[in-house]
């Protein structure tokens, strides 16, 4: 009799081998067919990291690594016939006791639909507003996309002053920024600075972009940073890469020193500290490097109105979704509704952010009636989402035209597998779930709730979302969730 995992494993292939014998292998998206195997092999090594769990601490981080896209498969996003007329009464019949679970609470309301059509197939309290914890950032995650595509990078970028004698390192929103791209932005600094014949200068920083309190409502919180447009490796002070850490007080600071430091490395002088300070308008149209050719020296750089010296850029959007969603990164989920707020011209603050996003969700036609968007992250209690909006954003997203949405499906965790999944589907029956739930966790005490998609046997992709409130424990509100979802896959 096989291990286990080894029979998860092995029926996660028998469907997604269904699936894909459906014809469906032309769908959009950023597929890769050794994508499944690299994860299961990731999932066997690595340690467990957090940031969805946002009252438990966390293993230590492994070693830095980029955002990798979770494992998918071309065939479970082709819209597929219309499912058998029975399905809904079987569903109730399952879903309904399993609903009942004492570790859910009082409060529970579900919402299953079939992707392809965006029929309903079971409901409970599906339009109700609930705290919906990390599953918002499947909807700032959609908003994102939407408002900016899956190709938008977000810049971190260095302005001289008209005088040459100033240099401001102006922050654009990119949490992701760390020691290695800030040490490329300064050597490339240090050789504009050279070429316009400036040996020595003062750094001010530009973290303006953002407004309103940058503290999140929760207070200061290892689960989060302070809201900053400058900021090195998320303010975490421990290298860790998710999960709760210990975080700077002023990440806007603490970047700009660090980039004073790696600016004198590179052979500049640097006078005095760091101070925060407005950035210089650079020429119009200008690039950087281009406020003075190279090689004219002080004589160019006397006569030369302020320039772009140097920029770095974050990973694609795309990727920035996908590592939000399979490891619950809270700062990124803030920055992300804040390009929100950027790209529908509001301020780019809590409130700002919150009205971009539900006006962009709007835009989609999803059901946005009595939503609340408190914040990115999900931290806040305030949030309100319902399932039906969650399974439409779900539906979105797996939608043929629509490619660009494709990254909210491709960066959900893999049931056993992966990010804030991997510790789950591991006991009693929720294990025919493994490798074949893919789903968005939300975790505060008292609210645990699930949202994602499942494949079933004959190919279809239906999205769900359950959500739960004044759960008693998540020790028993999380397997609950999981035998719900796991609910949906084949059965052995």
């Amino acid at each position: 009799m096989p291990e286990p995992r080894t029979w998860q494993l092995t029926a996660c292939s028998a469907v997604l081998g269904l699936a894909l014998a459906a014809g469906a292998a032309t769908a959009a998206g950023p597929w890769d067919n050794g994508q499944r195997k690299a994860e299961r092999a990731r999932a066997a090594a690595a340690t467990p990291t957090g940031g969805a769990h946002h009252a438990e601490k966390r293993p230590p981080a492994g070693p830095p690594r980029g955002p990798a896209p979770a494992p998918s498969a071309a065939g479970v996003l082709r819209a597929l016939d219309a499912p058998p007329a029975g399905l809904r009464d079987d569903l109730a019949a399952v879903l309904v006791p399993l609903l009942a679970d004492p570790g859910l609470g009082p409060l529970r309301t579900a919402s299953v639909v079939d992707a392809a059509t965006g029929r309903q197939l079971y409901g409970e309290g599906a339009a109700t507003p609930m705290t919906p914890a990390s599953t918002i950032k499947i909807a700032t995650s959609v908003a994102a996309l939407s408002a900016l595509g899956p190709d938008h990078r977000i810049p971190t970028t260095v302005v001289a002053s008209a005088d040459g004698r100033t240099v401001t390192l102006v922050g654009g929103g990119d949490p992701t920024l760390d020691r290695a791209r800030l040490k490329a932005l300064a050597t490339a600094t240090a050789r504009a600075l050279k070429d316009r014949g400036t040996s020595g200068v003062r750094i001010t920083y530009d973290a303006s972009l953002y407004r309103g309190p940058a503290r999140h409502p929760i207070g200061p919180n290892d689960n989060i940073a302070p809201v900053s447009a400058l900021m090195l490796d998320e303010g975490r002070l421990d290298g860790s890469r998710s999960g709760p850490a210990p975080r700077a007080a002023d990440p806007a600071r603490d970047t700009a020193t660090a980039f004073a430091e790696l600016l004198t490395e590179a052979g500049t002088k640097v006078r005095g500290t760091p101070a925060p300070g407005p950035a210089p308008k650079p020429a119009q149209g200008a690039e950087p490097g281009q406020g003075a050719e190279p090689g004219q020296g002080a004589k160019a750089a006397r006569g030369a109105k302020a320039a772009a010296l140097a920029r770095t850029e974050s990973a694609p959007l795309s990727d920035l979704v996908e590592r939000t969603l399979t490891h619950s990164d809270n700062d990124l989920a803030e920055a992300l509704a804040r390009q929100t707020a950027l790209a529908r011209k509001q301020q780019a603050s809590f409130t700002g952010a919150g009205k971009a996003v539900r006006a962009e969700l709007t835009a989609l036609g999803l059901p946005t009636a009595g939503t609340r968007f408190a914040d990115g992250s999900g931290l806040s209690r305030d949030n309100r989402l319902s399932a039906a909006l969650l399974t439409g954003l779900l539906t979105r997203a797996a939608d043929p035209d629509r490619p660009a949405l494709r990254p909210v499906l491709t960066g959900l965790p893999v049931g056993g597998f992966s990010g804030t999944l991997q510790g789950r589907f591991d006991t009693g029956p929720a294990t025919t779930g493994a490798g074949l739930v893919r789903a968005k966790t939300g975790t505060l005490t008292g609210v645990n709730t699930l949202a994602g998609t499942v494949v079933t046997a004959d190919g279809r992709l239906l999205a769900f979302a359950f959500l739960a409130g004044r759960t008693p424990s998540p020790y028993t509100a999380q397997p609950a969730l999981d035998r719900l979802s796991a609910a949906l896959a084949p059965q052995g």
